[in-house]
């Protein structure tokens, strides 16, 4: 093995220790630095639609990129929300984990548990639906862009919401 991939590796491993003292909210921001694409197992066709469709028009297959390219289609469907507004509540929410599901509120309760980046939960997100995203509630763009539609409907904008919404 070259020096270059050791020290790349070593370099690698430093960072997943100090990332395991800080915390999974510091962990999964780190994800691509690390070259993970997410903190969970769950359904690998999804992310690899993600990333073959962000790579194809050209934005990063990470939170930066799936914010931007979302922020683009609600451009064009005249759905408001900024960067910051829809950062915050995604790391609120999911600490940027595209998998994160909640099985313990009164939605999981009632069996529809809050899933994605936004914790959407599915009749909503079937509700919000942006034309041109996938149907996939785990897709991140797909989960973005139907969170801020349903926030833009019921608050005005993503940026309104402070909380559970």
């Amino acid at each position: 093995m070259p020096a270059n991939s050791l020290r790349r590796i070593t370099g690698t491993n430093r960072l997943a220790r100090k990332l395991a003292v800080l915390g999974a909210g510091a962990a999964v921001l780190a994800l691509p630095v690390m070259g993970a694409t997410s903190a969970s197992a769950a359904d690998s066709t999804t992310a690899t639609t993600t990333a073959a469709l962000t790579a194809a028009n050209g934005y990063s297959n990470n939170l930066d990129g799936w914010i931007r390219q979302s922020l683009d289609i609600m451009a064009e469907k005249g759905i408001p929300g900024t960067y910051n507004g829809i950062y915050r509540n995604i790391m609120r929410e999911s600490s940027g984990n595209q998998f994160a599901i909640n099985n313990w509120d009164i939605n999981a309760v009632n069996g529809t548990p809050s899933k994605g980046l936004l914790q959407v939960i599915q009749p909503t997100f079937d509700a919000y639906h942006v034309e041109g995203t996938s149907w996939d509630l785990y897709d991140p763009v797909a989960n973005i862009t139907a969170a801020c539609n349903y926030a833009a409907d019921r608050y005005g904008s993503m940026d309104n919401v402070y909380s559970a919404y």
